[in-house]
């Protein structure tokens, strides 16, 4: 309803006119101002900064000075299914953006107050692991190497090509999420080690080591049975089938252990 009576409001024609084949499409978008577009295309609930959409879908931070630029860049990424929360002022996104959402960020390098340069050295000093994608309107070969160097995922000069930029935000997307399922990952391995006896623990290092029941047997001065026992349990308290899932899943905090 939102929707058919800002239409009506806004087009030189009857709301009854509006049939939606192309030709039609395409004269409602030449007759509305780039504002209004951004407005109606997003009036379903797709909104950025009422953040609508699915609430699982990943969310992009998107960080420019420039009014037109954020609303455009905006429903540009909101077209694949993004999320996307747009910050005039890089100390107030510093301050209030959400650390813990899945995403990316897109960051313009010139902005008064806080350059791109420093935010992302800020963001990084502060453990951020959301990507984060460059965006410059004055490019040079070590404005980029700066950038690189402080850890962006991308750099792309403006006016940014449509297809790039969306490459580069769903590349730093699928990053962003491997990266948190190897975090949950690890914290869950840390919780089941947690679970072993001493004795297991001994037991399960020896193992990583390569040797074998009757090894560990004589190294700890118990009988193999028992040795077995302690592996069997292990095995059902880390979850692991095959030693190859042992070794790969908890070598790490073996030698953590051992350091």
């Amino acid at each position: 309803q939102w929707l058919a009576k800002r239409r009506q409001e806004l087009l030189p024609v009857p709301y009854f006119h509006l049939v939606f084949t192309l030709p039609h499409a395409l004269h409602v978008l030449i007759a509305l101002r780039p504002r209004v577009i951004y407005e109606v295309l997003f009036a379903a609930g797709a909104h950025p900064t009422a953040h609508r959409m699915n609430p699982i879908s990943p969310l992009i931070h998107l960080v420019d000075d420039d009014a037109s630029v954020r609303e455009a860049l905006a429903l540009l990424i909101g077209t694949v299914g993004l999320r996307v929360a747009p910050w005039a002022d890089p100390q107030d996104f510093l301050a209030r953006f959400d650390r813990d959402a899945v995403g990316a960020i897109v960051l313009d390098m010139r902005m008064p107050g806080l350059s791109g340069l420093a935010l992302i050295d800020e963001l990084r000093a502060q453990g951020v692991d959301q990507p984060v994608v460059m965006l410059t309107g004055h490019g040079s070969v070590d404005m980029c190497r700066r950038a690189f160097k402080a850890g962006a995922a991308e750099f792309l000069e403006k006016p940014v090509d449509d297809e790039a930029l969306l490459g580069a935000v769903q590349a730093a997307v699928r990053t962003h999420l491997a990266l948190r399922r190897q975090d949950a990952a690890g914290r869950e391995a840390r919780q089941r080690h947690a679970l072993l006896s001493a004795r297991e623990r001994e037991v399960l290092a020896l193992v990583i080591k390569g040797q074998t029941s009757k090894q560990i047997a004589r190294a700890l001065q118990l009988s193999p049975r028992t040795v077995e026992t302690h592996r069997a349990h292990l095995q059902d308290k880390l979850q692991v089938q095959t030693l190859a899932q042992l070794v790969r899943q908890y070598a790490a905090l073996v030698d953590e252990g051992a350091a």
